[in-house]
Formats: structure tokens, sequence, C-alpha cells
């Protein structure tokens, strides 16, 4: 039997309560009766409703995103009826643009963001360290050594990492 090396995780814990927060957000949409909409849509909507209509590709840049992923987004806002596309100046060009259903939702979804930023305060406040100053601090050591550069050191010393092609390819 091989060891199951997904039994150790250190940020596991991390990804499965922020899971659990955006859970607790989503259950304050349906307590208030909000269909579809779920809380990693927010903040496109509220950009969207603050600076107007946008390309994917200038949404995705204005919230940190890949194109791939605003597009992914964009893609199931639209089927619930949050957002639109519309054509731009040239033929090449897409819009995406709030509906009159997520225009109707705005002050709601304001008084959440800023509801949550403040619950997330309170949070960081009962810690003996903020997780905003530990996430500051984590992306200055990413600066100065990335990720991937971490990473793929460790996989160089690793015999079961190949240093040329896939195994069995």
């Amino acid at each position: 039997m091989i060891d199951d090396p997904t039994e150790h995780s250190r940020w596991r814990q991390l990804r499965l309560v922020q899971t659990e927060m955006d859970a607790d957000i989503g259950r304050l949409y349906t307590e208030a009766g909000i269909e579809g909409l779920k809380p990693s849509f927010v903040m496109e909507l509220l950009r969207l409703h603050a600076r107007g209509p946008m390309t994917i590709a200038q949404l995705a840049a204005s919230v940190q995103r890949t194109h791939s992923a605003e597009s992914q987004k964009v893609g199931a806002m639209r089927a619930v009826g949050l957002v639109r596309t519309k054509s731009g100046p040239d033929a090449r060009s897409k819009y995406v643009v709030v509906t009159a259903k997520a225009k109707a939702l705005i002050g709601m979804l304001a008084a959440e963001w800023r509801a949550t930023e403040a619950a997330v305060a309170e949070l960081e406040d009962e810690l003996p360290y903020p997780l905003s100053t530990v996430i500051a601090d984590l992306a200055v050591a990413l600066q100065r050594r990335s990720f991937h550069d971490r990473i793929a050191e460790r996989l160089a010393k690793d015999p079961d990492w190949p240093t040329t092609g896939v195994p069995g390819s």
C-alpha cells in the first residue's frame, strides 16, 4: 500500500474555513430570498455597478483574476440572469453589463460586503495575529522567491519527479 500524501496538508484547514464562511454568506442570501447568487459573484457585480460595463479582460484585471477564470464566472452569472453581454464598438469586443435583476440587489450586496468586512475585522481582533498581516507577509516572502521556485527545488530532489517528460507517454 502506498502512503497517501494528501493525508498531510498545512493549509487544508484554511480552504475549509473559507468554504464554510462562503457557505454562511450563501445562507444569508437564501434567507433573504435571493436566488442564484453566489458569494464569489459579489465583487464583480459591485465592480461593474461602480465602474460600468467592462470587457471580460478589463473585469478580470480589475478583480485580479485570469481571463479564463473570469470568463467562466461571467458565464455562470449570465446563466442566473445577473449579467449579460453586449457588443462593443467593433464586432470583436463584448462588454459585461449588470442586468436589472442584479441592479435591484446592489444595495443589499454592498451591505453584505460591508458587514462581511466588519465581521472579518472582528475575527482578526480575536486572533493573536491578524490573518491580513500573515497574507501581506506571505506576499512579500513570495516576491523574494516564488512558490514555483520553492516547489521546483524540492521536485528536483525527489526521485518520483521525472527530469524529462512524463513516464509512459
